[in-house]
Order: structure tokens, then sequence, then C-alpha cells
């Protein structure tokens, strides 16, 4: 039997149509999929080629022919050791669970080959949802391939959910967006160190490239422009957002001599290491140089002096992606959550009143 066939839109592509492609029967092609009866491995090969060709997934029909679901949410996050990612993942299994879902957690390193990998996987096994934490790249050729998987999960019945990142470029693309107030919480909390008196404020932590980063870059910029205050470009310090390079960000800054009273780290774990290289400088925090993060991850209150910083609503956004994921038959409207953000403040950036020695002397 020929095996070549017309090109099959891949929105209407049968298992006739896979058998047809394959040289194969239908009933042989149900074997493959359900795995339920002897075929030669040779046929096999012959089978699930046609179904790449195809573009064919394992759609609601094929689940209903097996009489299962596979009932499963996927969480794909850079590093899921990392505390951030950490408590959203527990969101996201704590609502999976009481949805009567099992919730499958992949590390993607941050390698996009991965992500778009571990994403086709979870279209083939038609999970009900996959779940997409941070990592955003200002990259278009990676929005497009979001914009088109966004497409191809619909198809197989599933649904992309984008968490801690913006909504894709085209919004015609059926995904669904949980986000929160990233600027507005850089603007806060910049605007907490300049009500404070703060006039030289340090930023640790830009990520070129990276939204979050871009984002809170921006509410620390917009913060000093509505105090009529001048940021100094030269105390952004680029880098990345582990515990080293803020260590290393603030030797640098001390051993070049710049002038800061405050410094904002792009997130807690690199105030930590902020925190670090004023101790063995001898800087007294608050009192010489006041310091605040970002995300209230748990060390946050457990660091030497308690860093005041921005919190995030971490397992909500983990438990939002979720039930709006699995109710969008039910809520039709648009699927496009935004979660607030507020500043926690403590020791290491005190409120305004209380001023610091470093200030007063100026």
């Amino acid at each position: 039997m020929a095996r070549k066939s017309a090109p099959v839109n891949a929105n209407r592509t049968t298992i006739k149509d896979v058998a047809l492609r394959a040289g194969v029967s239908p009933a042989t092609v149900s074997r493959v999929l359900l795995e339920n009866y002897p075929v030669a491995a040779a046929t096999r090969t012959r089978v699930l080629r046609a179904m790449r060709e195809l573009d064919y997934v394992v759609n609601a029909q094929a689940r209903a022919l097996s009489g299962t679901s596979t009932k499963n949410v996927a969480f794909l996050a850079d590093d899921v050791t990392g505390a951030f990612y950490a408590y959203i993942a527990r969101g996201v299994m704590h609502q999976a669970k009481d949805e009567g879902r099992l919730c499958i957690v992949c590390n993607t390193d941050a390698d996009w080959d991965q992500i778009v990998r571990f994403i086709d996987l979870m279209r083939q096994q038609a999970a009900d949802a996959v779940i997409l934490v941070g990592g955003a790249r200002e990259n278009e050729a990676h929005e497009q391939r979001l914009i088109h998987y966004a497409h191809a999960l619909d198809r197989s019945g599933s649904r992309l959910v984008l968490v801690g990142r913006p909504p894709l470029a085209d919004p015609t693309a059926p995904a669904t967006v949980v986000e929160y107030d990233n600027e507005g919480g850089a603007y806060a909390i910049t605007g907490h160190l300049l009500a404070s008196g703060h006039r030289r404020i340090a930023f640790v932590g830009q990520v070129p490239g990276l939204v979050t980063s871009t984002q809170r870059v921006a509410g620390f910029h917009n913060a000093h422009r509505a105090m009529g205050v001048e940021a100094d470009p030269k105390l952004i310090v680029a880098g990345d957002h582990s515990r080293a390079f803020g260590h290393q960000a603030a030797r640098r800054l001390l051993a070049e001599g710049a002038e800061f009273t405050a410094v904002l780290a792009a997130t807690d774990v690199v105030a930590a290491g902020v925190l670090q290289a004023l101790r063995e400088a001898g800087k007294r925090v608050p009192d010489d140089v006041a310091v605040a993060g970002y995300d209230d991850i748990p060390l946050a209150a457990d660091l030497y002096p308690a860093l005041t910083t921005v919190h995030v609503p971490q397992e909500e956004l983990g438990r939002a992606a979720v039930r709006l994921a699995l109710s969008r038959e039910e809520n039709a409207g648009p699927q496009h959550l935004m979660l607030g953000t507020h500043v926690v403040v403590r020791d290491s950036a005190p409120p305004p009143g209380r001023v610091p020695v470093a200030i007063s002397r100026t």
C-alpha cells in the first residue's frame, strides 16, 4: 500500500490519516497508541514517524478510546531548587491535588531547547496544562515558538500557562497568563528608600534581556523620576541573580570608592551576598548602608539584619495558574491575572523617621 498521501491539516488529523501515511490499518495505530497489543518494531516505527509527520497528538478522542485521561499538569522552571520557584511549585502541586491532578515537575536550567522539548513532550502526553515559570527573555524567535506551541497545545486539549511572564505578543494565542506587579514592586521599594532620605542608591543584579529584570530596573528609574532625583547609571550593576554575584558586586562598588547609602538588590538571594560583603568591609547595616531585596523568600526574614524586601505571592501564583487553566471552558473571558506586590519593611532598610547616620552627615 502506498504510504504517501496528501498533506493533512493538523487540526483534523485522525487515526485513519496516520494509518494511511504509515501503510497500516487504523486498528494497528490504536494498538501503538494504547500499547495494549503486541506490534512489530518496524511497524511501530512507521506509525510513530507518520504521527510526527502529521503533527498528530493523542487528543481527547484518543483518550476517550482508551477510557482514561492523563489528568496531569506540568510545571517547568529554570531551577526548581531556588526558593522563589519552589514556592510557586508548591502552590501548583497543592492546587493540582485539589483538582484531582498529578503534577510533573521539570527543571529546564534556563535552556531554551530543553524548554521546547518539555513543552512538546507534554503536548504529546496531553497534559491538562503546561505551566512555564520565569526566565522570559526579550527574544523574538523564542516568542514566536511559544505562540506556535500555545496553538499546538490548544489543539491537543491542553493549555500553555505563563507565570511571572508577560502576555504573548499575539493576543489571539490561546494562553493563560498569571503575573505579578513586578515594576510596581520595584517602584514601591525604591520609593521607600528615597523617602528615607537616600539619594545615592545602587541597583545590583540587572540582567540584560531578562524581562523581570527590565521591569524592576524600570520601576527603579520611575521612582527616582517621581521624586525628582536623578539615578546614577554607574550605580546600576549588571550581572546575575546569585548570592556570589551580590557579594562580588558590593565588594567592587566599595573597592572603587562608589558613593552610595543604599543598595536595592534584584532578588533576596543577591541581597544576601551584598550583606555579607558589607559585613566583611566593616559597614553597618542600615546605619552606613541600607539594603533591600525583592521576592520575600523565607530566607529574607532570617538574614541579619532581617531584610526589607518586596513580597511576591509565590504560592498564590501557582494556585491561580492551575485554577485558571483548568476552568478556562467555564470562564471564557480573558485568561490574564495580575497579582499585587507590597513592601515588607524590616531592619535592613528601616522606615522614614529613623535616619541612618550616613545620611545625617551629608
